[in-house]
């Protein structure tokens, strides 16, 4: 298991928005309407969500410090999509405006936790309702939304700019996504094997670390090294489950 220190954890945080906020900044108008990396989405939409994610984790940590937990979105995922939909159409600077506001909002949520070289203090454990976590929980889910999401902005930042510690935490996070049935050993080229899932089913997929984290997290692997074999035959690359969002953080 890939374990993060709060430090280092709130230093990604803030590499990660301002990857975000860089992005924002080169994007013109006609951008922000076109189609993103995510189907049906366009780039106003990923603005949408970067922004209302930001804006819901803050929410956590603020109930949170009050010793008081509070649904992530108003509405539940149906109040979430609405209102994606509806902030999508805003003009570039009305995205930019909304995304400068929730970042500075979440990250000074962040930045008024004690930080030490453990994960157990007791801001970063107090309850949220997010997957019925702790605000530590809340930290590593803004950091892969943040992260992902400006990967899937279309703009350069694609999946082989992820960091090697990213990846090993997007194999602890999305570990649920492999069917119960079989069994996956990732063979990253140049890095030792990593095997998810305990199923008597064996299938092997190698290649570059970042195509494998993109294609577990449901993202087009920018680099094109994935193969894929079972009993020393090429096959197609396995399905997968749906992403863990909705259950409950698990502890070891």
């Amino acid at each position: 298991m890939t374990t993060i220190r709060t430090d280092e954890l709130l230093l990604e945080l803030h590499k990660a928005a301002d990857v975000v906020h860089g992005l924002a900044a080169k994007l013109t108008d006609q951008d922000v309407p076109a189609a993103s990396e995510l189907p049906g989405w366009s780039r106003g939409h990923v603005l949408a969500h970067i922004s209302g994610i930001a804006n819901a984790m803050a929410r956590q940590l603020e109930y949170a410090a009050r010793g008081e937990t509070v649904e992530l979105y108003d509405g539940g995922m149906e109040g979430r999509n609405q209102a994606i939909d509806m902030a999508a159409s805003r003009s570039l600077a009305e995205h930019r405006t909304a995304l400068n506001a929730a970042l500075e909002r979440v990250l000074r949520a962040f930045d008024g936790l004690e930080l030490s070289d453990g994960v157990g203090e007791t801001g970063w454990q107090a309850p949220i309702a997010y997957r019925g976590g702790v605000v530590y929980d809340g930290g590593l889910a803004l950091w892969r939304e943040l992260t992902i999401h400006a990967a899937d902005l279309g703009m350069g930042r694609g999946p082989e700019t992820w960091s090697r510690t990213f990846c090993g935490h997007l194999f602890d996070f999305l570990a649920p996504r492999v069917p119960e049935n079989q069994r996956f050993v990732f063979q990253p080229l140049g890095l030792p094997p990593i095997t998810l899932g305990s199923g008597g089913k064996t299938t092997v997929v190698s290649g570059m670390l970042t195509d494998i984290a993109a294609w577990l997290a449901g993202r087009t692997p920018s680099l094109g090294s994935l193969r894929a074999s079972a009993a020393a035959d090429g096959v197609d690359l396995p399905e997968l489950l749906p992403w863990p969002a909705g259950v409950p953080v698990v502890r070891p």
